[in-house]
């Protein structure tokens, strides 16, 4: 526009009323056009201000230093995984660039390109999708995977899971013998491991299988008696009847223990059965309650227990869930067991720290 009219730096700063250095700095691009300068501009070449706004902010885009590809990938990253607390809990590693992120969450969930979407990885090279739990619980999922592939078992066989239920069922008796749970279904052929839950994760437990055999993790995010030895023994009707994934939440309540909610899935109702009978004989409560209710004094709870050989608290547990009992009746027997549990098994969370990756394998 200074070319069509002539127009030299000098003539244009004296027009304006501006320092030549002014003029000088906005041609060469070293400075933007504030609203004074844009008023003065339009004002000398009878044009509109705004058009030398907009223009100045098309050319600082244009000349910005800022890799925004990076930025929309970071963001995408973000949007698939809980990367922040990923962190935090030590899977994956801090401070990366949006490339690097990117290859160690592929490595994490095991996918060859995140934008395909996530699917969990099951024996036979099987894959099911986890389309129903949110990026916390996805995310807590394959950790439970990749560290149950560090776990060392007995051969697997389903004909000798009558005995390992019953070698279950004995160590109810006392919170200190949960203990011996890693041990016990490691001999029949079940790797078993803890994983504190990510914010956002609610899921109690999961079922799942890797090429060596079948797999149960936990959460604990009850401490509850009773809460731990239903859902153990959901997990582990899932692995008797085959189940190839199970990942469970609402099978326990912040304040009412064992609270199964009503499912629609046919495996899910089977384990919820599946796991109480194995707990107490649903013949046996059946009896109890008939006997004794709705009253439950606490010396006949315990003596229920003891001649079944099984902790009140599990005794109690079942009692509220078929409301028989309140949920503040005798929370004295209600006793915590995480401490026990993760005593012996592999235990992510709590304080107990386990390195990241190497990911990937079955």
């Amino acid at each position: 526009m200074m070319e069509e009219r002539g127009w030299t730096q000098e003539d244009l700063a004296a027009i304006i009323g501006k320092s030549r250095q002014a003029v000088s700095e906005i041609v060469s691009g070293k400075n933007g056009i504030a609203l004074d300068m844009a008023l003065a501009l339009g004002a000398a070449f009878g044009n509109n201000p705004q058009e030398w706004l907009a223009h100045d902010q098309l050319y600082r885009l244009s000349m910005a230093d800022r890799n925004v590809s990076d930025v929309r990938q970071m963001a995408q990253l973000y949007q698939t995984a809980p990367v922040r607390d990923m962190v935090k809990r030590g899977w994956i590693k801090p401070e990366q660039g949006s490339n690097e992120l990117k290859a160690e969450l592929e490595a994490f969930f095991e996918s060859e390109s995140l934008q395909e979407g996530v699917r969990f990885p099951v024996a036979t090279r099987r894959t099911v999708t986890l389309s129903d739990l949110n990026q916390a619980e996805v995310a807590w999922c394959f950790r439970a995977r990749h560290l149950a592939k560090g776990l060392l078992a007995e051969q697997f066989s389903p004909s000798r899971l009558s005995k390992a239920q019953s070698a279950l069922k004995r160590l109810t008796v006392h919170p200190k013998e949960a203990r011996h749970v890693p041990a016990v279904l490691a001999e029949f052929g079940i790797r078993f491991l803890v994983i504190e839950p990510l914010p956002n994760v609610k899921i109690d437990g999961a079922a799942f299988w890797i090429d060596a055999g079948p797999v149960i993790a936990l959460s604990l995010r009850y401490d509850r008696v009773d809460g731990f030895w239903f859902t153990l023994m959901h997990e582990f009707a899932h692995i008797k009847y085959g189940d190839p994934l199970s990942v469970d939440s609402g099978l326990v309540d912040a304040t009412k223990g064992v609270a199964v909610t009503l499912v629609e899935d046919e495996a899910e109702r089977r384990a919820n059965a599946d796991a109480a009978n194995s707990l107490v004989s649903t013949s046996e409560l059946d009896s109890f309650v008939r006997r004794v209710g709705p009253l439950y004094p606490r010396a006949r709870v315990i003596q229920f227990a003891n001649r079944l050989k099984t902790h009140p608290g599990i005794i109690v547990g079942q009692l509220q869930h078929r409301r028989e009992l309140g949920y503040m009746a005798l929370r004295e027997v209600l006793v915590k067991i995480r401490e026990h549990v993760i005593s012996t098994a592999l235990t992510d969370g709590w304080g107990n720290s386990i390195s990241p990756g190497p990911y990937g394998g079955n």
